[in-house]
């Protein structure tokens, strides 16, 4: 997968951190410390634009560590980059956590999953086959 660096801060490329890790980890590439407040919600660049081959996407997930140690957790999880984007890679963390939380320059704030994916094609029908669930929804499988 190509990537570019980008911006202002000198940050570690995305970087798997052992033989079985599934996720490359991003790093904050900011110039300045970034604080979170309790509750507060930023946008952190990475200094990357990748190109994410057709056929796939890229998955940004939150660090395990951070949100057991911290309550840091990328808040749209998992965020999706298309194949065909090619802006920096940004990550939305948030704080749920009562204590502020600084995010400084080359610390790892997510990882990024590179994921098959398929494209469906919608076909209009008069009506859907029955299933033994049928309209239940949300918790309808827990009953």
């Amino acid at each position: 997968m190509a990537c570019v660096r980008v911006g202002g801060a000198d940050v570690p490329l995305p970087a798997y951190q052992s033989a079985g890790a599934v996720g490359l980890d991003l790093c904050a590439a900011v110039v300045e410390d970034v604080s979170i407040g309790p509750g507060e919600r930023k946008l952190v660049p990475t200094g990357v634009r990748v190109a994410i081959p057709e056929g796939y996407e890229g998955q940004v997930r939150p660090r395990s560590g951070l949100a057991l140690k911290h309550g840091i957790t990328v808040l749209n999880a998992p965020g999706t980059i298309d194949p065909d984007y090619r802006g920096e890679l940004m990550v939305l963390l948030v704080n749920h956590s009562d204590v502020p939380f600084v995010v400084r320059r080359g610390e790892r704030i997510a990882q990024l999953v590179i994921c098959p994916v398929a494209r469906a094609e919608l076909v209009v029908m008069e009506s859907l086959d029955e299933t033994a669930r049928g309209q239940g929804g949300y918790g309808s499988t827990g009953r």
